[in-house]
C-alpha cells in the first residue's frame, strides 16, 4: 500500500475536534434557534477545524486557551472564546465525557510532544 500524501489523525486532535464541534453545535442550536449551523456557526467551525488539524503540538498539545503559540485571527478568537464561554458549562450535563476530557486536557501545564520540539525555535 502505497502512502497518499494524508496526514495522519491523532485521537487527542480527534476528541479535541469532537468536542469543538458539540460546543460550536450546542451554542448555535440555543442563541441562534437553528436545528443545523448557521452560515456564521459553520465558517467559524470550518476555521477552528482547519486550526486545530494543522496544530504543530498535536498529540502533546494543551486546550488552545493555554497554548503559547496563537494561530487564530484575534476576531475569530474571540468568537471562539464566546463559544466556548456559553457552551462550557453546559457541556458537563449534555456530553459529560467530552466536557472532563477537555478539563484534564487543560490541566496541561506545557504543550509538547516531538512536534512540539521543532516548533521552537532554536536560540
Amino acid at each position: 500500500m502505497g502512502d497518499d500524501g494524508a496526514e495522519k489523525s491523532h485521537p487527542r486532535i480527534d476528541r479535541e475536534a469532537r468536542t469543538l464541534t458539540m460546543m460550536v453545535g450546542l451554542s448555535c442550536r440555543e442563541q441562534h434557534g437553528q436545528s443545523e449551523l448557521c452560515p456564521d456557526c459553520k465558517a467559524m467551525l470550518d476555521y477552528a477545524l482547519e486550526r486545530l488539524a494543522h496544530c504543530p503540538f498535536q498529540e502533546g498539545k494543551t486546550t488552545c486557551a493555554k497554548c503559547r503559540v496563537h494561530c487564530y485571527k484575534a476576531a475569530m478568537r474571540a468568537r471562539v472564546r464566546a463559544v466556548m464561554r456559553y457552551s462550557g458549562p453546559r457541556m458537563t450535563y449534555r456530553h459529560p465525557v467530552l466536557a472532563m476530557r477537555h478539563f484534564i486536557d487543560g490541566l496541561r501545564s506545557e504543550t509538547g510532544g516531538p512536534q512540539a520540539k521543532a516548533a521552537q525555535p532554536r536560540g
